[in-house]
C-alpha cells in the first residue's frame, strides 16, 4: 500500500512540475516575441480614390494625389509568390519610411481595382512616381531589384 500511495505522489510531483516548468517556458516565449509593426498600407476601392488617383472623376488622365511616391503590391492570400514577397515589403516600408508609401491591395476583396489596372497575373507592383506615369512590374522581384527601382524610378537617386 506504501509503494501505491508513493507512486502517486511521485507521479503527481512530477505532472506539477512539468506543468509549472512549461508555463515558465510558454510565458518565457511570449515575452520574448519581438512586437511586428506593419509598415504596408492596405488599401480599398475607396482609400485607393482618395489616396492614389480618382480614375472615377478623371479616367483620361493620371493624377497622382499622394505627397510621397509610392509602391502598390497588387496580391491575393493565396498566392505564393505573393506571400514570398510580402516580408520583404514590410523590409522596404521600414527602410524607406518617410519617403515613400507602400500600398497593397486585395485582388480577391478589390476586382474592380484589379480590372482597371489590367492586372492579369500577381502579384503585379506598380511604382508610382511623384510625377510622370506610373510602371507596372510583375513577379516576386527580389530585394534588391525593387531597391533599384524605388531608388531609380520613385526617388530618382
Amino acid at each position: 500500500m506504501k509503494r501505491i500511495i508513493y507512486a502517486v505522489l511521485l507521479v503527481s510531483f512530477v505532472f506539477v512540475s512539468c506543468n509549472t516548468q512549461a508555463k515558465e517556458t510558454k510565458e518565457a516565449k511570449l515575452t520574448d516575441k519581438k512586437e511586428v509593426v506593419v509598415k504596408t498600407i492596405k488599401l480599398t476601392k475607396a482609400d485607393f480614390l482618395a489616396k492614389v488617383a480618382n480614375y472615377e472623376t478623371n479616367p483620361e488622365e493620371w493624377k497622382y494625389l499622394g505627397d510621397k511616391p509610392a509602391v502598390i503590391d497588387f496580391y491575393a492570400d493565396w498566392c505564393g509568390p505573393c506571400k514570398a514577397i510580402a516580408p520583404v515589403l514590410e523590409e522596404l516600408a521600414t527602410e524607406y519610411d518617410g519617403e515613400i508609401y507602400i500600398y497593397k491591395i486585395d485582388t480577391e476583396k478589390e476586382q474592380e481595382l484589379a480590372a482597371a489596372f489590367g492586372i492579369r497575373s500577381i502579384p503585379s507592383l506598380l511604382f508610382v512616381p511623384m510625377s510622370g506615369d506610373p510602371q507596372m512590374a510583375q513577379g516576386a522581384l527580389p530585394k534588391a531589384t525593387l531597391k533599384e527601382a524605388i531608388d531609380t524610378v520613385l526617388l530618382n537617386k
